[in-house]
């Protein structure tokens, strides 16, 4: 064997393997640096114990040998963290190492065999002295005197004392976690032993599982391969707790893994890996970190800040975001079911904000009631709750917003809808976090993430923390309890409901409401608490611009200043609680009457702010005089809807009587259906081209993506396309639902009706809609023409005009208006003869006569009397009282 005497040096780590193998390292230069093990020469110290090897069933555990772990300890409180000299004997074969180690910076120092050997911890092999070596005969004068002393294993007893009891596993860690009642405790070989990966194997006592460090794979070939980062973390723990006195705190043990926190005199290991770059926060285990995780959310975040080792290509979520947009102050304006909001910046600009982190209550249960219009608000256990919560806490109010990450716009996948981009953001107010106490009292859970995703909660420790006490308390979400049901009827639009309900809302003089939604600057959706019920509410006395809608023959255009008036509305009441005082309801089954807020007239507000007119039904009102009042003075002002007011001057108006001359504009039509009550429906010529192209792309479009049958839900209102008897697709209005077996639509394009199943509807897609073409099919009736009311009689009328123009072009021109369809003339195409006249000289109807002196001349009585024929076949019955015969005069 090689003999080597070159004296070196060690002067950063040093690990104790037993009371006769050390193993050393250099200072570190770019890198770890590599170790080396030193066994002592001529000397032999008693083995440690050892647990018996996993996986062999023959293998036991190794007790201590006597002096053991005395020896051990003894070498490991005298050299470790110190500077040593070594110096190499023998180097065997296999490459194990014997030498002598020496305290300092050269052999000048302590010589550790020695003191060894003078403790009685240890042996001197004198099979291998030579007479002639000092070293060797120095240990044997040392260990002769140690005999004599009766020291360490000289001592009387054999020294069974200082065989440990050695227990390798815990039967309840739970139990034995709780009674330490997260007191620190001193430990050093039961809890810092060997740090393989920087974690210790799952045989040892504990692990710091707050944290997670790049670590090393083990290949198939049983090679270990680091990733990046992972020798200089192992080595940087190493080099600060190896076999060091630290304290102890055992915090929780899921699934039997005890957690826990080292510290070290000069402070917590957790916090230097983590600043360090070395590491990165655990979310589960935060939640029971005892030492304050926040602090080390902030190690986490200086090193992300600097960008050092794992963290190195780091990009900020909010990286792109100017600081004024990164932390602002706005007010809130709408509460978005229960994790959104609407708030109004300073510029004036509206901005939707999401509640970083947390998921808002969502309906677990599969079994919907197809029928019933699903109203996630509140059909959504817990829904209400939330969002009332949220409504009441910050409607209104300003807010601290500090934006956490944008959330990147999603497209449709399958089963997961597309959303847009999302601002997510962590919202104060008077230092409370909004997130926080809806999690808190079980009105939202919070949402868990991949470890390497950042984009989360600034706050997140704590909304996980108050998720763990709304489950330990049984809150909202997860309470046992039966969930909150909220029957709430919908009355919008419901006429006879609306009539049942209209005399209990008089009486009641004024009632509480929120409001729900705002249409228009004069209309709003209210939901009545104590009626428990919503509905559409006017406001009453004033003639307020129209929003843009649209209407069966097109889109209405908005008339100036609604959008103004609107956003006014909004500002005032939305989502705020009002009262309300009904006085009546329209035909459509809308409440109409006045609406106040904190002492504030609704109605009075829109006229004062120029936003609306006086209506002259306000006049029987007790707010007239201050609605003309406050009309006066911004009609002078020529503000808004005023701007273009011209004062009309007083002069003496001559009457004079002008004879109107009837307006003879006929157009090309093509009739394609007719009613009961002899109204019919027809298309412009002009446009059928539009409509045949824009069929024939929409079939073509379905053809080669055919929808999902079923997966249309109808309701009342609602624009779709519908298979005809033909099994060709129409565009379709939606009138009526009975069941999803029987549904009414109309066909917009033609006029004609039709019961079908859901089966047979599908969505209309905004390449088709009426904002590409307007519906084509106008309803008309005949001008100057009286419908007999005779169920017989009429019947024969419709069959003659089916027969004589259904399915045929010809020519159409407006008389004059009526309550529901303009009144037509129609005349053949070819013969230009007047339908309505061939009725009236076949004695199928009668004349209707006008009171306009430009269209009397069109009405021609004796013609009645041309031919004695239909209902004249019994003579002129007009002498009788015209109703009982089922006819109008």
């Amino acid at each position: 064997m090689p003999r080597l005497s070159n004296p070196r040096s060690s002067l950063f780590h040093l690990q104790v393997l037993s009371g006769c193998a050390i193993i050393v390292r250099g200072q570190p230069r770019g890198g770890p640096p590599p170790e080396r093990q030193i066994n002592l020469s001529n000397i032999r110290a008693g083995a440690m114990a050892r647990r018996a090897a996993q996986g062999q069933p023959d293998s036991k555990d190794t007790p201590d040998e006597p002096y053991a772990f005395q020896a051990r300890e003894f070498l490991r409180k005298k050299l470790i963290g110190k500077e040593v000299c070594f110096t190499v004997e023998i180097k065997t074969a296999l490459g194990r190492e014997y030498g002598m180690v020496y305290l300092g910076k050269d052999t000048s120092g302590e010589n550790i065999a020695e003191a060894l050997v003078n403790e009685g911890l240890a042996t001197v092999r004198r099979e291998g002295i030579r007479g002639n070596n000092p070293e060797q005969v120095r240990l044997c004068e040392l260990e002769d005197q140690a005999k004599s002393s009766k020291k360490g294993q000289w001592s009387e007893g054999g020294g069974t004392h200082t065989i440990r009891d050695m227990k390798y596993t815990i039967e309840n860690p739970r139990n034995f976690v709780d009674s330490l009642h997260q007191k620190p405790i001193n430990g050093n070989e039961p809890c810092i032993g060997h740090i393989g990966n920087l974690w210790p194997q799952k045989q040892r006592l504990m692990g710091i599982r707050h944290l997670i460090c790049p670590s090393f794979k083990r290949e198939a070939d049983g090679t270990e391969t680091p990733e990046p980062f992972a020798a200089e973390a192992k080595f940087f723990t190493e080099s600060r707790l190896l076999q060091r006195d630290v304290q102890i705190i055992l915090e929780s043990c899921p699934n039997q893994i005890i957690l826990g926190t080292i510290l070290h005199p000069n402070g917590n290991i957790t916090e230097l890996l983590l600043k360090e770059g070395f590491a990165r926060c655990v979310d589960w285990s935060m939640a029971v970190y005892t030492q304050g995780a926040e602090k080390l959310r902030a190690a986490e975040r200086s090193a992300k800040e600097r960008k050092v080792r794992i963290w190195k290509d780091y990009v900020a979520p909010t990286a792109n975001l100017d600081q004024k947009d990164r932390q602002f102050v706005a007010k809130v304006m709408q509460v978005v079911n229960a994790d959104a909001m609407v708030v109004k910046l300073n510029s004036g600009e509206y901005k939707t904000i999401h509640l970083s982190s947390i998921r808002p209550p969502r309906n677990e249960s599969e079994n919907k009631d197809k029928d019933k219009r699903f109203r996630p608000l509140y059909d959504i256990p817990y829904m209400f709750e939330a969002r009332e919560f949220l409504r009441k806490k910050l409607i209104g109010k300003k807010v601290n917003v500090t934006v956490d990450y944008i959330r990147a716009a999603t497209g449709p996948g399958e089963g997961t809808p597309a959303f847009a981009e999302r601002t997510c953001a962590t919202v104060t107010i008077g230092g409370i976090n909004i997130a926080e106490a809806l999690v808190s009292k079980g009105l939202a859970t919070v949402i868990r993430y991949r470890q390497d995703d950042d984009q989360r909660s600034s706050h997140y420790d704590e909304l996980l923390a108050a998720e763990a006490r709304a489950i330990k308390n049984g809150k909202g979400l997860h309470s046992k309890k039966e969930v909150p049901i909220h029957r709430v009827a919908d009355i919008s639009g419901e006429t006879q409901k609306a009539k049942q309900f209209l005399p209990f809302l008089q009486r009641a003089g004024r009632s509480e409401a929120v409001v729900e939604y705002v249409f228009s600057g004069s209309r709003l959706k209210l939901y009545m608490p104590k009626e428990t019920c919503l509905i559409t509410f006017l406001l009453a006395g004033i003639e307020c611009p129209r929003s843009s809608r649209n209407l069966p023959g097109g889109l209405q255009v908005a008339e100036p200043f609604s959008d103004e008036a609107m956003l006014f509305t909004k500002e005032l009441v939305l989502q705020r609680e009002v009262e309300v005082e009904v006085e009546s309801m329209d035909k459509a089954g809308n409440f109409i009457g006045w609406l106040h807020i904190e002492g504030v007239n609704l109605s009075v507000a829109l006229v004062e702010n120029a936003l609306s007119k006086v209506h002259f039904t306000a006049e029987r009102s007790a707010y007239y005089k201050t609605l003309v009042s406050a009309e006066e003075v911004c009609r002078q002002r020529k503000e808004k809807v005023w701007a273009n007011y011209e004062e009309k001057p007083v002069e003496e108006v001559v009457h004079l009587s002008e004879e109107k001359e009837r307006v003879a504009n006929y157009r090309h039509v093509f009739v394609t259906e007719i009613t009961d009550q002899l109204h019919f429906y027809a298309q412009d010529v002009e446009t059928g081209g539009q409509l045949e192209s824009l069929m024939e792309t929409m079939r073509a479009e379905l053809a080669s993506q055919p929808p999902v049958e079923g997966s249309f839900v109808a309701r009342r209102g609602d624009y779709c396309i519908a298979k005809f008897a033909d099994g060709e697709w129409y565009r379709a209005r939606v009138e009526k639902v009975e069941s999803p077996a029987k549904v009414h639509v109309f066909y917009i394009d033609y006029g004609n009706r039709e019961v079908v199943s859901s089966t047979r509807l599908a969505a209309m897609l905004p390449a088709f809609s009426t904002r590409a073409l307007p519906a084509q099919a106008t309803e008309y009736t005949f001008a100057f023409i009286q419908v007999p009311q005779d169920e017989d009689a009429r019947a024969d009328v419709v069959d003659c005009v089916v027969r004589d123009i259904q399915n045929i072009q010809c020519l159409l021109n407006v008389e004059y208006s009526g309550a529901t369809c303009p009144h037509v003339t129609v005349q053949f195409g070819d013969t230009k003869d007047d339908v309505g006249l061939g009725l009236v000289k076949e004695g199928l109807v009668m004349v209707d006569v006008r009171k306009e002196k430009h269209l009397q001349k069109m009405v021609r009585p004796q013609i009645l009397f041309l031919a004695i024929l239909n209902i004249w076949r019994y003579g002129d019955f007009r002498a009788d009282d015209a109703d009982e015969f089922g006819y109008r005069r």
